[in-house]
């Protein structure tokens, strides 16, 4: 990635929080949901300085109940992308909140983004978790776990 798109990046990232912390002091609402948000757009910065292509944030189906974060794609890997955000290192790691109903939830989404892109054959494809730390006072901090878990329960990577 040249200076340019990754000074580019920057000065919207700068822009979208300043506009974020504009808008906090007159929102209401649960801070966690907030914090989410935050972490989300920090992933997709993040991913975008990486090299990755990010087609959807928050992708929905009318049929499944949940949301699919970031779907991206690496090259030819198209990466379905669970973002984690904390705000403090935990005892437990962001990352270990993706238990096994939650991977069972994006699986099932992640089958209906891929029946609805054109062709015949489907893409090769991962799920990632992508933790964030927004740690007051510290830099941003990112641990991405690519292809944390596969399609099938058997497929679980070793990524705690």
């Amino acid at each position: 990635m040249g200076w340019m798109m990754r000074t580019r990046l920057n000065l919207l990232e700068g822009t979208l929080d300043a506009m974020r912390r504009i808008a906090a002091r007159g929102a209401r609402g649960p801070a966690h949901l907030a914090t989410g948000i935050e972490g989300e757009d920090a992933a997709f910065f993040y991913l975008r300085r990486e090299g990755y292509t990010v087609v959807a944030r928050r992708w929905s189906s009318s049929r499944q109940r949940g949301d699919l974060d970031l779907i991206a794609w690496q090259g030819p890997m198209l990466c379905f992308i669970e973002v984690k955000t904390r705000t403090a290192h935990d005892i437990a790691p962001a990352e270990a909140n993706v238990d096994s109903n939650k991977r069972h939830t994006l699986r099932k989404l992640a089958r209906a983004y891929v029946r609805q892109l054109p062709g015949e054959e489907l893409p090769p494809s991962r799920f990632d978790i992508l933790s964030v730390y927004l740690v007051p006072g510290k830099p941003k901090e990112f641990m991405h776990f690519e292809a944390a878990f596969g399609w099938s329960v058997g497929e679980e990577n070793e990524w705690r």
